[in-house]
């Protein structure tokens, strides 16, 4: 029986990111930035007022601290405009926030700092040279790096790209994965099961988990297990995807046929993980591109821990992810809990914090079967339990891994 630790060693040593394609920053969102983005112009890109105000020589109003002081306003600059203003010593020009400043002025007096007449202010306290001014370059120079190679785009690397002139950038793809469902029993959830017949679960879940995961997901849906379509649903699946996952391809009657359908694709290693749930699984790497390929438990409960625990982290190492695996911290158990010897539990639970001193306290949820697919969608963690631990007590610490936030 192979350790979690070796079969997921082989899993993330196959993370293939797929090449750079360069998107509109409006679909850049959540991917790796995969070039250094230099500013071509300074941003700003002019001085500007930062609020509502009157633009003034600094000197001009030293003054006003001790006493009110008047200037004539010559003029209003609105943003957008184009005109170019001048001011001349002894002047306030009316600017609004990211408006140009005129020539000469080197301060904006805020509105509340004034009566806000429109011909002649009245200044009642004094600003500094540079007050209330965005200057050019401030928030970037020309020729600054503005989003790095390797970068997360987010929000706020999606504005300063708009802010540096660029509409699209060059990204890491999100990897392409293809889920099948295999068995006889499957039906979809638009039809009614007959006797002996189930909802396909598993296509929808584990695309699902793969979107949740960053990936962009083919559903293909329920496949018939016999040998021959099932290699060329398979074989067409490893031309468009970085990562196939064929659920309920191991074990049983149908698990030798899908092995011996695949064999003659590339090396697909099915055998015993010492985890539980979802021992039995398959991994290879098939086509001539050796493409990463999952063949995962039919059971849904099963076959979503094995990709949480395995299919996720390929997701994310594709992606670019320095850090693939989901946090983990320590908490201490609210109720006792059972494993199987000889392999690592990853047993559901909702996670708390305990409101006074902020320690992490977490509530085993039906631990009894692995079928419990209603209990799993209950949880907000995985609870670990080490392979040579069969008993917990409460009050014990434990790891738990974070799953997907819910609302």
């Amino acid at each position: 029986m192979r350790s979690v630790d070796e079969q997921l060693a082989r899993v993330v040593a196959a993370a293939v990111r797929p090449a750079p394609v360069r998107v509109a920053i409006s679909e850049s969102q959540g991917l790796l930035c995969a070039e250094e983005v230099v500013a071509e112009r300074a941003l700003p890109g002019f001085d500007q007022a930062a609020v509502d105000g009157y633009a003034v020589r600094s000197v001009d109003v030293q003054a006003a601290n001790e006493e009110p002081v008047q200037l004539p306003v010559v003029g209003e600059i609105p943003a957008g405009s184009r005109q170019p203003r001048r001011l001349q010593p002894g002047q306030a020009v009316r600017v609004a926030t990211g408006a140009p400043l005129p020539t000469l002025a080197d301060a904006v007096v805020p509105l509340g700092y004034t009566d806000g007449h429109a011909a002649k202010v009245t200044v009642q306290r004094s600003v500094p040279s540079a007050a209330f001014v965005r200057r050019t370059g401030e928030d970037v120079q020309t020729g600054d790096v503005a989003v790095r190679r390797g970068s997360s785009i987010g929000a706020a690397q999606v504005g300063l790209l708009a802010a540096v002139g660029r509409n699209k950038v060059l990204v890491h793809p999100r990897p392409r994965v293809s889920v099948i469902s295999i068995g006889e029993e499957l039906v979809d959830v638009d039809r009614t099961p007959g006797q002996g017949q189930v909802y396909d679960v598993n296509s929808y879940a584990l695309t699902a988990a793969a979107r949740d995961a960053g990936a962009e997901v083919s559903r293909v849906g329920i496949q018939s297990p016999d040998p021959r379509r099932m290699r060329e649903v398979v074989e067409g699946r490893l031309l468009l995807s970085e990562i196939v996952v064929v659920a309920g391809g191991v074990g049983g009657a149908i698990g030798d046929e899908v092995r011996a359908a695949l064999a003659d694709l590339g090396d697909l290693d099915v055998t015993r993980v010492a985890m539980h749930p979802g021992s039995v699984q398959g991994f290879g790497r098939l086509g001539p591109d050796a493409v990463p390929t999952f063949l995962l438990p039919a059971n849904p409960m099963s076959a979503l821990v094995v990709f949480e625990v395995l299919v996720r982290p390929l997701i994310r190492a594709a992606l670019g992810k320095r850090n693939p695996y989901r946090r983990a911290v320590s908490a201490r158990l609210l109720s006792p809990l059972t494993s199987t010897k000889g392999r690592r539990g990853y047993l559901r639970g909702q996670l708390l914090r305990d409101a006074d001193n902020g320690e992490y306290l977490v509530q085993p949820l039906g631990t009894s079967g692995s079928h419990l697919l209603a209990s799993l969608a209950e949880a907000n963690c995985l609870i670990l339990v080490d392979e040579d631990v069969t008993d917990v007590s409460v009050g014990e610490e434990v790891t738990v891994c974070f799953l997907a936030q819910r609302g």
